[in-house]
């Protein structure tokens, strides 16, 4: 069994289909921890409505280290195996990062190398000014290059010629929380093979 740990400063909406996968028996996981450096994320309250322990760690007055430094020690109180970023709008520490190498997961709104460092909505009005036919999202591990980690993988769906912003949000947001349970899924199945 994984014990996964959530990072996240937005609304959290991939958090239902976890804690879905893990509730049918789906994921062999517990969800130990959510952390937000927002207090206001809406991510906080859904994982409160879950009965999750879920943690606001203020980034006020700290450097990146020291603030990465406070949640990492949460993560490891909580014996965390594996981290999922889910909408969270930092830039973790290299320190961060090499002491969770190749423990901390991302999913971004593209078929990464494409739109490699964009957020959000600027993704998505990108990939229509592209007139792109198909888009996606990707999981990746989390590297000190932004978006530039191993692929675990992806999922595509079609750009339609009167999509708008939104509409195109929405659709690869679906998307997002079936391939971050199959990602864990094949992390799970990996670590098994491993030992």
């Amino acid at each position: 069994m994984i014990r996964l740990g959530i990072l996240g400063s937005t609304r959290g909406t991939n958090l239902n289909a976890i804690v879905t996968a893990i509730q049918c028996q789906r994921l062999s996981a517990t969800l130990e921890i959510v952390i937000s450096n927002k207090s206001s994320a809406p991510i906080l309250e859904r994982a409160s409505m879950f009965g999750l322990h879920a943690e606001f760690v203020d980034p006020t007055g700290l450097t990146r280290e020291e603030h990465d430094l406070k949640v990492s020690n949460l993560l490891k109180h909580h014996s965390v195996d594996l981290v999922v970023l889910m909408g969270y709008m930092r830039i973790l520490s290299g320190s961060f990062i090499a002491a969770w190498k190749d423990k901390v997961i991302n999913v971004h709104p593209s078929l990464l190398p494409a739109y490699q460092g964009m957020m959000d909505l600027d993704v998505h009005r990108a990939v229509i000014a592209a007139k792109e036919r198909e888009t996606g999202c990707t999981v990746h591990y989390v590297t000190e290059r932004v978006d530039s980690g191993p692929m675990i993988l992806q999922k595509k769906c079609q750009v339609y010629a009167a999509d708008t912003v939104e509409e195109l949000k929405a659709r690869v947001q679906q998307l997002e929380g079936e391939v971050l349970v199959e990602a864990i899924e094949k992390i799970i199945q990996q670590a098994m093979v491993n030992r």
